[in-house]
């Protein structure tokens, strides 16, 4: 698939994110509608250097298709030798190799990666082009609109890395200080877009079938990432597709959810044995996120140690009503 067919049809892109994108949750996502899912950012270095931890994230899932592989890293040679090593060994079950520019967390920009590098467009130009050199995948870079304020870079960087040859661009509007704080800014996706050729797909603030209508309207951007809007809530994928055709969305009620987290577990013992456990307590709560009177079946669901217990407290009379009292 070329990337201008991939981009025709406006595709729904589940963003990488540290902990959560594993297979298991991609591939609930897909099912919901998702056209392209990424994994967790992987370290450049950490993969040069066998770690198997890290390894273990760039593996797609049983049948999983397309998928974008996130490596993070601000050296240009062990960028462009991690890109090789990828495509040689997974070349034929990927989409792109994303770059990611715009992770905020201090272990990662501290050390020169991630959103530091736009601080620094020569260095991110040259990691990007090593890379565009290393593989035969399209190049795409998530990023952000800046470090700070007086920082900002959004159509700067995107006319660089469409120089450097990026394949399309994923924008999310904040800057590295925000963190995950305030709005984000679709004027500069919007801009973004103007400033380049090449797609750009817009992230942040995508909740529901509205907001991401209104994404497209604003910023005429080509794709929409979902990223935060996906946890506890796979199926918006569902329902900004059901809004992208004008029609009605019924999210699932009480009985089918219970069902839909069941799955989850199910699949994640399936992928990862007992420690399937510890990696769905990191989901569980998020299933009831902004839901009135969920705090004690949501402290609860964060200890769960088996699907019996897991099995036991959705249908627990009080957990049940509290999840059907607040729909």
């Amino acid at each position: 698939m070329t990337i201008s067919s991939f981009f025709a049809g406006r595709p729904l892109l589940l963003a990488p994110m540290a902990g959560y994108t594993d297979a298991v949750f991609r591939r609930l996502c897909r099912e919901e509608g998702c056209d392209l899912a990424f994994t967790e950012m992987i370290s450049a270095k950490g993969l040069l250097h066998a770690n198997e931890k890290t390894r273990l994230l760039c593996r797609p899932g049983p049948q999983e298709g397309p998928l974008g592989v996130q490596l993070f890293g601000s050296d240009p040679v062990s960028m462009g030798v991690a890109a090789r090593v990828v495509t040689e060994e997974l070349g034929d079950s990927l989409f792109c190799l994303d770059i990611n520019c715009g992770c905020p967390a201090r272990k990662i920009a501290g050390n020169g990666d991630g959103s530091a590098l736009l601080l620094d467009l020569p260095l991110a130009e040259k990691v990007i082009s090593s890379v565009v050199r290393h593989t035969t995948l399209p190049v795409s870079i998530k990023y952000r609109s800046g470090w700070d304020e007086a920082h900002m870079v959004s159509t700067d960087f995107a006319r660089m890395a469409e120089a450097a040859g990026a394949s399309f661009l994923t924008l999310h509007p904040r800057t590295r200080v925000q963190q995950y704080s305030g709005s984000a800014d679709w004027n500069e996706i919007a801009a973004a877009k103007a400033a380049v050729r090449i797609p750009v797909v817009g992230n942040g603030d995508i909740v529901d079938g509205p907001s991401a209508l209104r994404m497209l309207e604003e910023t005429g951007c080509d794709g929409l990432m979902i990223g935060r809007g996906a946890l506890g809530r796979p199926w918006i994928f569902s329902e900004v597709r059901a809004a992208l055709k004008g029609e009605p969305f019924t999210p699932p009620n009480g009985q089918e959810l219970n069902e839909r987290i069941m799955r989850h577990g199910e699949l994640e013992l399936l992928a990862k044995g007992d420690h399937g456990m510890v990696e769905l307590r990191k989901h569980l709560p998020l299933y009831f996120t902004g839901r009135r009177g969920a705090s004690a079946l949501k402290k609860a669901l964060s200890q769960v140690k088996t699907m019996a217990e897991l099995r036991d407290l959705l249908l627990d009379r009080d957990g049940a009503d509290t999840y059907n009292s607040m729909n």
